[in-house]
């Protein structure tokens, strides 16, 4: 019955693009029908449906070996909206659904209004904005219009920003607030970047532009504008250093479960735009120059957000940091791809599944301990290996794939990217990527080292959490840690329908080398020596007395980096570098034509 109800589900073929589109529109309308106190449920139904549908999709596209198109309406672009599921879509519906769902399974207690208690807004704001972030981001992964992308981004956006001010507390409503204005004026640069192509071409459809920019003999002045506007816009959304302004504030007082849906999926959805707009649409221009700047970025990303991380004391603000600096990986295909690197967006599509599962097992382990603890302070957890050992273990899994340690999708991310860097001799790259994992590593283990040890007997916790909270974090952290483990065919997968995707002969090759003895044991001994540096260092400041009350250290340059972050999160200097970083893509695009 199972596989005959699957046959037909296959037979529908592009019909089933709607699907993913549909699922959250009823989760919206059922919260204008159901109150907040039984909509959770209904959510999470829904959720188990969505991945179910994106599981039937990727099976479609993995055994058809191509895209599913399908047009609203049965209208053809440019009058009608085309949908598309290539292999990367497929696999990112797939992520976002596993990772919602998880979300949906962790907020049932937090978001759950207990029987007897009079209903808050609270829980029914949650759900629906849930179930906009989902449909939205569907929408990104599966749109061929820039301005259906456009109205997805800012659906996206507007579910997204209230999450981070649930609380309704003063600080999370500027956070918040800093969050909408920073990001509305990524989707000005956005837009006129969509308003210059449709000047120029008159159309908005991904596939007609691509045609018309790659037929041109000379492209004119408003194209290689418009391909910097929006992607700067997109920089603005998807948070890239130093366009950080409203990541740290956010995430300090947002829940758990918003936190982890931001990190995760929606700073996603806009670097899935990026990824559309170089590859998809006008491919020619990624000139090596241009391509230099976003890996440049990229790098400064990585090194500068794993030493600011280190210098954080709440575990939240460090898991912050680190989103900052894995999201730097990703664009570091950029310059691997211009480089005429096969492997590159291979890579990138693995490291955002990876960091996915990562980050929202972490940021929710995060939450279950603040709850135990009554706190986040991270020199304070002592005990919570011992309250909390299954969060504990799924924090420190969602780490090791962070670090890039082996099986976990992070080693396979590392080991694709450092071998594009060498055989495209960027070895800046490669050294770049060896530095993000040790330092990633050393923050990880100081974090491990203040939580495992703990009383004999530790205190009783503030709030105990669920076994099925705890359970899912596990699940989504062994996700991260297990992805290396999967067949080559699942990695085949992202390669389907993208004619820029690495040869499927090259990722095996490398893959296949990458669990020799020789790569395994160079990859876990210099983690080993910074795990040993870390506890030499813990050990010593516990035999360290404490300074006196009223002294403060001298400048240092940790209280220097601590200061240039805080004048790149000021208005004025984030104002500035988007109007700097639209005139060097400009440039770099003009020079490198």
């Amino acid at each position: 019955m199972l596989a005959a109800l699957f046959a037909d589900l296959m037979d529908l073929g592009g019909l089933l693009l709607v699907i993913p589109l549909m699922l959250p529109v009823v989760g919206l309308l059922l919260a204008l029908l159901v109150r907040g106190r039984t909509l959770g449920r209904f959510a999470l139904a829904l959720l188990l449906l969505g991945l179910a549908a994106a599981a039937v999709i990727a099976a479609a596209v993995a055994t058809g070996d191509q895209a599913l198109h399908y047009q609203l309406g049965g209208w053809a672009p440019p009058l009608g909206v085309a949908l598309k599921a290539d292999g990367l879509s497929a696999v990112m519906l797939l992520t976002t659904a596993v990772v919602l769902l998880g979300v949906g399974i962790y907020a049932q207690r937090g978001f759950q209004v207990p029987a007897g208690l009079p209903e808050t807004r609270r829980s029914l704001a949650f759900w629906t904005l849930l179930c906009g972030i989902w449909g939205g981001i569907n929408t990104v992964f599966l749109g061929q219009d820039l301005f259906t992308l456009f109205v997805a981004l800012e659906l996206l956006t507007f579910s997204a920003v209230p999450l981070v001010a649930l609380d309704g507390r003063s600080e999370t409503l500027a956070a918040a607030l800093r969050y909408l204005l920073f990001a509305l004026l990524g989707s000005v640069l956005y837009l006129l970047g969509a308003v210059l192509f449709y000047g120029t071409y008159g159309t908005l459809d991904i596939a007609l532009l691509a045609d018309l920019i790659a037929g041109a003999d000379t492209l004119p002045p408003a194209v290689p504008v418009a391909a910097a506007l929006m992607t700067v816009g997109l920089l603005a959304k998807t948070t890239l250093f130093p366009l950080h302004l409203w990541l740290p504030p956010a995430h300090a007082g947002a829940p758990p479960a918003a936190s982890a849906v931001l990190s995760a999926l929606v700073v996603k959805g806009s670097f899935f735009l990026i990824l559309r707009i170089w590859f998809d649409l006008m491919p020619a221009l990624l000139t090596l120059t241009a391509a230099q700047v976003l890996g440049a970025l990229g790098a400064a990303a990585i090194l500068f957000g794993n030493l600011v991380a280190l210098r954080q004391t709440r575990l939240k603000l460090l898991i912050a940091y680190s989103t900052l600096a894995q999201i730097g990986y990703l664009f570091l295909i950029f310059p691997l791809a211009a480089g005429s690197s096969s492997v590159a967006l291979t890579a990138g599509a693995l490291q955002v599944v990876a960091h996915a599962c990562a980050k929202a097992a972490m940021f929710m382990a995060a939450g279950l301990i603040a709850a135990s603890l009554g706190h986040d302070q991270i020199r304070e957890l002592r005990g919570s290996g011992r309250t909390l050992p299954l969060t504990v273990l799924a924090f420190g899994l969602g780490g090791l794939s962070l670090i890039g340690l082996p099986p976990s999708g992070g080693y396979l991310v590392k080991t694709l990217i450092s071998a594009a860097a060498v055989d495209t001799g960027q070895w800046w790259l490669y050294l770049v990527v060896q530095a993000g994992g040790l330092l990633t590593a050393a923050y990880l283990f100081f974090v491990l080292s203040q939580a495992v040890p703990g009383p004999r007997q530790p205190t009783p916790p503030h709030e105990r959490p669920r076994l099925a909270q705890q359970l899912i974090v596990l699940a989504l952290a062994l996700c991260a840690l297990l992805l290396g483990l999967l067949p080559l065919s699942a990695v085949d997968l992202l390669e389907i329908g993208r004619p820029a995707a690495a040869d499927s002969g090259a990722v095996s090759a490398l893959l296949a080398d990458a669990w020799t003895l020789d790569k395994l044991w160079a990859s876990l001994w210099p983690v080993l020596i910074v795990a040993a540096l870390v506890l030499a260092v813990r050990y010593r400041q516990q035999r360290k007395p404490p300074r006196p009350e009223g002294t403060s250290a001298t400048l240092s340059p940790g209280r220097a980096l601590d200061q240039l972050d805080h004048l790149l999160r000021q208005w004025p200097v984030a104002g500035l570098l988007l109007l700097v970083l639209v005139a060097a893509l400009v440039q770099t695009m003009l020079v490198g034509g």
